[in-house]
């Protein structure tokens, strides 16, 4: 008997913070708010993950004595980067990004980074690999078990977020022209996908897909 298909799209961490104008800005952010927009529109499932993050949480240079951004610290033994406030829970700055339309009655928000000790990269696992942040359980919960993949990438966020859903046994499907964030350090990460049989696939065909 056919395995029947429930599919999702998972919207990551395109928030204001991380636009030109934001705090954090990455490359080429503006760039998938189109695609992904076009695509939301399609799906009966899509999930939206945020970085909401308490505004005394570690990462934050404002909340160490005499530290900047960019200054590097230890904590429980690791060297951080201390970074500006970004993705402040209840600012604008977290909020999705203008610009990015999505169908809200259709859409469910995953919070992450809302331990003030912990970072955050994975949509399903804080940094510590322990802490869940609810997504796995939704999926679980609503049988998805095809996820199409886009958003912005932090330190290589994305690519976490793919080898987890690997692990969780989900087929991937990488929506190429709908990333960003991506630099020389993930190309180890991104050939590890590829070998892992993720599936590489443009927005157009997923708007396009026959499954819905």
């Amino acid at each position: 008997m056919p395995i029947k298909i429930f599919t999702a799209l998972l919207v990551q961490d395109v928030q204001n913070d991380f636009m030109k104008e934001g705090a954090m800005p990455i490359e080429g952010a503006e760039e998938v708010l189109a695609p992904i927009s076009k695509m939301a529109a399609t799906f009966d499932r899509v999930i939206a993950t945020q970085e909401f993050r308490p505004k005394n949480h570690f990462l934050f240079a404002d909340n160490h004595e005499e530290k900047r951004p960019g200054d590097k610290i230890e904590i429980n033994g690791e060297v951080v980067e201390l970074t500006p406030k970004f993705c402040v829970e209840g600012t604008q700055g977290a909020d999705f990004a203008q610009g990015l339309h999505l169908p809200m009655s259709r859409v469910i928000a995953i919070l992450k980074a809302t331990n003030d000790k912990l970072d955050s990269y994975s949509a399903f696992l804080e940094a510590d690999r322990k802490t869940q942040t609810g997504l796995q359980s939704y999926c679980a919960d609503r049988f998805v078990n095809r996820i199409y993949l886009c958003g912005l990438s932090r330190n290589g966020s994305l690519i976490r977020t793919a080898l987890d859903a690997i692990h969780y046994e989900y087929q991937l499907y990488w929506v190429t022209d709908a990333v960003a964030g991506l630099n020389a350090a993930d190309k180890v990460g991104m050939d590890l996908l590829k070998a892992k049989g993720v599936k590489f696939v443009t927005s157009d065909e997923v708007i396009e897909r026959e499954i819905r």
